[in-house]
């Protein structure tokens, strides 16, 4: 079995070879109502967003967890922590678990703070974590939040990986009862549904990361890691949009919801917040672009993508986050259909 730094290093690696999917998001079921008469300037649309215990987001854009731990990560983690402090959004590390348990690599994360000094960042451990190595975490990278990693079905395809999750609720529990900043339960690209999603925030989870199916692919990497274990694991979750209205049902409205799983345009973020995410994270996508194109151009491409999703604003009668609710949608497809047979009383 391999070490965890060359783990870290394999799934940069194979991120980037890898497509996205091959579940869909479900993004292209939900259609949006244009408004004729918009009656918005949109000069005046204001991007920024809340989130409970972090605060206003100037964008609603979150460079999601991807990477860290391993030599030659750093370089790539100060390059996006730059993207990060020029297009205003918040940033999220990959897993500090290996950093806080055994002291390996802390400067791939603290180079982070380093790049980005004044910005919005995120902490990462796993369920594993006990609390005062994640209050560690928090502390490493002067966090504003702390994320909590959860990826059983990448567990259980890699080789190496833990087979034992019966602890994991209690464990975030203890989690979100010590540490100092507000705790974001994140799953890694199969989804949570309604009934998980109340339970975490039982537990004292403050944002719920949706992190459905669609987007970067953790079994699908591990199986090009380890061809023997259970390849189907790479067609299993619930698709992003679902996985959201799943999340929405439990929590609310934008009551403190990030979006993740395969969002990819400026359209995705706008129905993302729509249908009810106060914020929205991208990682596999912004990883390939600062490592194939480079940094200015992603800085780029994240600007003109935050002035396409003010078109999306103006277009339905908004200005700010808040009245999106009012946008009206409907949906056809197997997003529908999932809807329709979990007993839906949605708008969607």
């Amino acid at each position: 079995m391999k070490s965890r730094e060359s783990r870290k290093i394999d799934h940069i690696k194979y991120a980037l070879h890898l497509d996205d999917g091959p579940c869909a998001t479900g993004f292209s079921d939900v259609q949006v109502m244009h408004r004729c008469l918009p009656q918005v300037d949109r000069r005046k649309v204001d991007l920024s967003t809340t989130l409970p215990g972090v605060g206003t987001l100037s964008s609603p854009l979150i460079i999601n967890a991807i990477t860290g731990g391993a030599d030659g990560v750093k370089r790539i983690n100060e390059k996006l922590a730059v993207v990060a402090r020029e297009t205003g959004c918040a940033m999220a590390v990959g897993s500090q678990y290996g950093a806080v348990r055994k002291g390996l690599h802390e400067d791939t994360f603290t180079i982070v703070r380093k790049a980005n000094p004044d910005g919005i960042l995120f902490a990462n451990v796993s369920a594993l974590a006990g609390p005062e190595e994640a209050q560690r975490a928090v502390d490493m990278i002067g966090a504003r939040a702390l994320q909590i990693h959860l990826n059983s079905a990448q567990e259980l395809a890699m080789e190496e990986g833990d087979r034992d999750f019966s602890h994991w609720l209690e464990q975030i529990g203890e989690i979100c009862a010590s540490v100092s900043v507000p705790v974001i339960v994140k799953e890694t690209g199969c989804g949570m549904d309604r009934e998980d999603a109340r339970k975490l925030l039982e537990a004292g989870a403050s944002i719920l990361d949706t992190g459905g199916a669609g987007g970067t692919n953790f079994p699908a990497i591990e199986s090009c890691r380890y061809p023997e274990g259970n390849g189907e694991l790479s067609r299993w979750g619930i698709p992003s949009a679902l996985s959201l209205c799943e999340v929405v049902e439990a929590r609310g409205w934008q009551q403190g919801i990030i979006a993740s799983g395969g969002i990819r345009t400026a359209l995705d973020v706008f129905k993302a917040q729509v249908l009810g995410a106060n914020a929205v994270g991208m990682a596999g996508n912004i990883l390939r672009s600062v490592q194939e194109r480079g940094t200015r151009y992603t800085i780029d491409w994240i600007g003109r993508l935050q002035e396409a999703v003010k078109d999306f604003y103006t277009l339905t009668g908004c200005t700010e986050a808040g009245q999106l609710r009012q946008v009206r949608t409907y949906c056809t497809g197997d997003l529908a259909a999932a809807l329709r047979s979990l007993s839906y009383g949605k708008k969607c």
